[in-house]
């Protein structure tokens, strides 16, 4: 009888210990998954904006400024998303590796800058949605297939070139300039859209053009030096590689005391004399509205692609005053004058 009485004790201590051991055991799974599930909801909650641009730009800078400042004033700092920028410094293979190392890095919304960058993301043919910014004929480039319903995961922002505009513009300001001056990449379609635009209104109004074709930034100066002497103005269109060498083409300018029309209000401070344009930091942001659209839930495909316009008309100061120009009265009411950026003045 006691030993029955035994027995019957000590199973009864080691099935408490079981219990015990048991609730233990699911009390700290239980703990560890609440604690995963935060810690995965946290990470998740932040996400990352990779921002690519094909090369350095003032306007491709000024238009990641506006974009990411835009986030950050709509409530999408830090603690909501990482941005994350990439440059591929003008190689094209190198742009095409960096779009790669972001797919299989597994970023949450991609956001090129331009049109280069834009086909390298697209192309990419990830489930990643592609937000860009400044593709001037985003059809054409192949980026997606209409505007209104945009497919391909893509949508974004475009800054149709007001060629008509700018070219009035210099018959307004410089009524003696009868032949231009073109430069431009011809691997970038952007700009080969631009200047096709161009040859058509100046053929319109009765005006003569040359071409100066480049494909590397190397070329740049030369084909200037060579140009701006035959012409009686230069106009640049949206060539990222020809506007990012506008310093060397303003001193060119300078010496041959030439106008220069440029589709960039960014390019207006680094050299050139007069453009119509949109804000590059303004574009930026009108992206960045589009990027929260989608983080807040909406689809790519309900996103419209947007026009930006431009009519804003942006004056190069210096270099009017270096070349001694004179508007005739009246041309020039409403404009902006700004300061050049690489000006010594």
């Amino acid at each position: 009888m006691k030993n029955k009485t035994i027995k019957k004790l000590v199973a009864s201590v080691l099935a408490a210990t079981m219990l015990a051991t048991f609730a233990g055991c699911g009390g700290a799974s239980s703990d560890s998954g609440s604690a995963a599930s935060s810690a995965a909801a946290d990470s998740g909650d932040v996400k990352t904006v990779a921002i690519v641009q094909s090369m350095d730009n003032p306007a491709f800078d000024d238009m990641r400024e506006g974009l990411t400042e835009e986030l950050k004033a709509k409530g999408y700092g830090e603690d909501k998303v990482k941005i994350e920028y990439q440059n591929a410094q003008g190689d094209a293979s190198n742009l095409n590796t960096i779009v790669q190392n972001l797919v299989t890095e597994g970023v949450d919304v991609l956001a090129p800058i331009a049109t280069p960058a834009t086909q390298a993301c697209v192309s990419a043919g990830s489930d990643i949605p592609v937000f860009f910014t400044s593709v001037s004929d985003p059809v054409a480039a192949g980026v997606i297939s209409d505007m209104d319903k945009p497919d391909k995961n893509a949508t974004g922002t475009s800054n149709a070139i007001p060629v008509e505009d700018i070219i009035d513009l210099a018959q307004k300001l410089t009524p003696d300039v009868k032949t231009f001056g073109i430069i431009y990449n011809t691997s970038e379609d952007n700009a080969v859209s631009t200047v096709e635009a161009a040859k058509k209104v100046m053929d319109e109004k009765g005006l003569k053009y040359e071409e100066a074709v480049v494909t590397n930034s190397s070329e740049v100066q030369q084909a200037a030096q060579n140009l701006v002497p035959k012409v009686d103005a230069v106009f640049i269109p949206n060539s990222a590689m020809v506007q990012s060498a506008m310093p060397l083409i303003a001193d060119i300018t300078r010496e041959f005391k030439k106008p220069t029309y440029s589709c960039s209000a960014a390019t207006v401070e680094t050299g050139a004399m007069a453009t119509v344009a949109m804000s590059d930091k303004a574009i930026g942001a009108k992206t960045a509205d589009m990027i929260i659209e989608y983080l807040e839930g909406k689809k790519v495909t309900d996103i419209p692609a947007v026009v930006f316009p431009s009519s804003d008309v942006v004056l190069n100061e210096d270099l009017i005053n270096d070349i001694g120009i004179t508007f005739p009265e009246g041309t020039t009411d409403g404009a902006t004058f700004v300061k050049e950026t690489t000006s010594d003045k």
